[in-house]
């Protein structure tokens, strides 16, 4: 997505900002995912689990190099997407602030996805445009809000997959409003994803056509999700979407 970026609005391959965001999420998504398991189990861990904590570890170097690479204005914004990043899993937000008891932000019902949203539409297109100085415009707010929309709407299908496992206190989208309604909420949120193209001040070509197979193939991926879908249909298929979507740039580009 970020590269998706970096060829929208015809910036120079910036290896600084994709090293850092490639390894930034390696190191983010497994403090995030296995923080509670080494917390508890730090004197016996599984072999596989050390293995992971090793790689998170050298990510996580790597990632302090690429950082001092960056510009001062994009390593603010990192510092406090990391710091929302931190809140997701620590449980360190004081209990008045929340709706429950739970006091990190990846347990606050309803919250979650919006919050995976925001982070993801932030670092893929802010990171890059900031560290390229580019100029704040109407274009770069539109493609954040786009990016956003896009990022909920494939979070969909996992949250389909996970709702005979998700806790009922997340409150999750398919838990709050129904299958169908969940379902259209997506299509919605693609088809504003789509219109917004058109409102750029600067069309391009290739940004439209992309986004135009994009928004169908997301659609496809809506409309067959289900809670017994496949070991892979999420997992693999849809996680694959904004590869897809760069392949279609490059190519066209």
């Amino acid at each position: 997505m970020t590269w998706v970026t970096i060829i929208q609005f015809e910036l120079s391959y910036d290896t600084n900002a994709l090293y850092f965001i490639l390894l930034a999420s390696i190191s983010g998504y497994n403090f995030v995912k296995y923080f509670g398991l080494t917390k508890f189990h730090h004197r016996s861990l599984a072999n596989w689990l050390r293995v992971i904590q090793v790689f998170s570890a050298i990510a996580f170097i790597l990632m302090s190099y690429y950082f001092f690479q960056l510009k001062s204005n994009t390593c603010i914004l990192i510092l406090v997407l990391g710091l929302v990043t931190f809140l997701y899993a620590i449980p360190l937000i004081p209990k008045k602030y929340l709706f429950d008891e739970h006091q990190n932000l990846r347990e606050v019902g309803g919250v979650k996805v919006y919050i995976i949203g925001l982070v993801w539409s932030l670092v893929t297109v802010l990171i890059p445009l900031l560290n390229a100085e580019v100029e704040f415009s109407s274009d770069v707010v539109i493609t954040v809000f786009q990016r956003f929309c896009l990022v909920i709407a494939l979070m969909i299908p996992f949250e389909i997959r996970d709702l005979k496992y998700d806790s009922l206190k997340l409150s999750t989208i398919p838990q709050k409003i129904g299958l169908k309604k969940t379902k259209i909420m997506g299509m919605l949120l693609l088809l504003v994803f789509l219109f917004l193209e058109f409102y750029k001040n600067e069309l391009v070509y290739s940004s439209v056509i992309s986004a135009l197979i994009i928004t169908f193939l997301m659609f496809l991926f809506l409309i067959f999700s289900s809670e017994k879908q496949s070991k892979y249909y999420s997992a693999f298929w849809v996680e694959a979407l904004p590869i897809i979507w760069l392949v279609i740039l490059l190519l066209i580009t």
